[in-house]
Parts: structure tokens; C-alpha cells; sequence
């Protein structure tokens, strides 16, 4: 049976945990070479080895999203050892939470900067192999947050200025072959989430129990969720749906 993604390059940033591994998973299960990036050096190995087990080759790199010179020379390395990059997905995100009176610069700008610097180096380093391709997908992870959420002024606008970008690059890149659009999750089990219950003093399964209780199919997402929705704006099929901000959250509202 022919797998949906064979022949395909895909480059997902922030790939070796949560939401990024579960897409750089699915990926690897239906034909394509993955690339990912991550500034974890420790995880990248583990995902690697983790992945090699179940006879899959990856590409990793420790690099960091911020620097643009680190993410060109991995894209680089990665259409030297693959030939091509169809895919993007600019996954690597942080959250630094607090209250707006409570939260310092720092907090503020380390957010904006791997969310918004992030993706916009990442894209502008992937959009040149695929205009000389004529194809592409760009697939940008926002989140329910960017509606706004108590505790995330950074993040929610992080995540809201992703969807911006998305819709302008989905105008800029279309007659190239290329589509741009954003998945926004809601509430995932993940590292990200854990590091949430932990900082507001709530045990895991609590936490999990509660966010389910509020949502329409009562239950947590998982990354593999997530990952179906890059994976249905990646396929080659869906070239005529471009600058879309999909929201994964088990009900219509964050």
C-alpha cells in the first residue's frame, strides 16, 4: 500500500517531545524522511534512538530556532541528505506564564522570540528550496491561547501573531504551489502541560481530569491528534486550502 507521505521531506522545529513528536511520528510512518530541530540535545538523542527501534532513519540537530544561521545550515545539511524540503512545520514554542503585572521583560520576549522569530526564520529559510520546487506546504502550530488565556499574554499574542503570519504567507506563496496554515491545539497531554500543573501546584491526572471535564468529548488531546491535522494540510491533495487556522480542541471554542 502506497504511504501518503512517501518521497516527501519533512522539517518539523522543536521536534523531539510532545506535539512535535508525535507529528514528526506520523510522518515517519507514512513514507516521508523527517528532519527535526531541537535546542534539547538530550531529547533529540532519546527521540532518535527511540525512533531507530522502530526502523526509522532521522535527521536531528541540536540547533536553536532563534538563530537564523543555525536553522539555515540544518535545512541546508537536510536537502543535501534528502535531495528536497516539502514540508515545514514550525512547532518549537515555550511558555513562560505569569500574570501581566508579575511578568518581566524576559518573560515576554524569550516567548515572542522562539514563537514569532522562530517561525519566520525557519520560513524564510524553507520558502526558497520550495519555490524552486514549485511546491510546498508550511504548516505553523498556533493554540487555542491565541483567543486569549488568563496567565499567557505572551503566549496568546505569540500564538495570535502565528496566525497572521500564516494568512500573509498563504497570500505571498500561493502561486508558487505552496500553502501555509496553522493548527491551533487546545488542551494536549504533553511535557508542556505537566510543566503547567506543576507551577500552579495541581498533580497531573488532576489537572487532565479537570481540562477534559470543560471540553465537549471529554477528553485531553494527545499529539497524535495534533499531528492528523498537519498531516491533512501537508497531503498534496489539499493544495487548495491555503491561510486556514485549524482548532484541534475537542469542541468549537478554546
Amino acid at each position: 500500500m502506497s504511504k501518503r507521505f512517501e518521497g516527501r521531506v519533512v522539517f518539523v522545529t522543536g521536534g523531539s517531545r510532545g506535539i512535535g513528536k508525535g507529528i514528526a511520528k506520523l510522518f515517519l510512518e507514512e513514507g516521508a524522511k523527517v528532519a527535526i530541530i531541537d535546542i534539547n540535545q538530550e531529547a533529540l538523542n532519546e527521540t532518535a534512538s527511540e525512533f531507530a527501534q522502530s526502523g526509522f532513519d532521522i535527521y536531528t540537530k541540536a540547533a536553536n530556532v532563534v538563530n537564523a544561521n543555525e536553522v539555515e545550515t540544518a535545512m541546508q545539511e537536510v536537502v543535501e541528505k534528502y535531495g528536497s524540503l516539502d514540508i515545514l512545520v514550525n512547532n518549537a514554542g515555550i511558555i513562560r506564564d505569569n500574570l501581566l503585572f508579575k511578568m518581566t521583560d524576559d518573560d515576554w520576549q524569550q516567548v515572542m522570540d522562539v514563537h514569532l522569530k522562530g517561525s519566520f526564520n525557519a520560513a524564510r529559510a524553507a520558502q526558497k528550496y520550495m519555490v524552486e520546487r514549485k511546491y510546498g506546504r508550511i504548516i505553523n502550530i498556533s493554540s487555542t491561547s491565541a483567543l486569549g488565556n488568563r496567565g499567557q499574554a505572551n503566549y496568546a499574542t505569540a500564538k495570535a501573531g502565528l496566525q497572521g503570519f500564516t494568512k500573509t504567507l498563504a497570500i505571498e506563496l500561493g502561486k508558487y504551489g505552496i500553502t501555509t496554515n496553522a493548527v491551533a491545539p487546545g488542551f494536549i497531554q504533553t511535557e508542556m502541560t505537566k510543566a503547567t500543573a506543576e507551577r500552579i501546584g495541581v498533580p497531573f491526572d488532576e489537572f487532565v481530569k479537570a481540562a477534559a471535564a470543560e471540553i465537549p468529548v471529554q477528553r485531553g488531546g494527545k499529539p497524535e491528534d495534533i499531528a492528523n491535522a498537519v498531516a491533512f494540510f501537508a497531503d498534496e491533495k489539499s493544495s487548495f486550502v491555503n491561510g486556514q487556522v485549524l482548532y484541534v480542541a475537542g469542541g468549537p471554542k478554546a
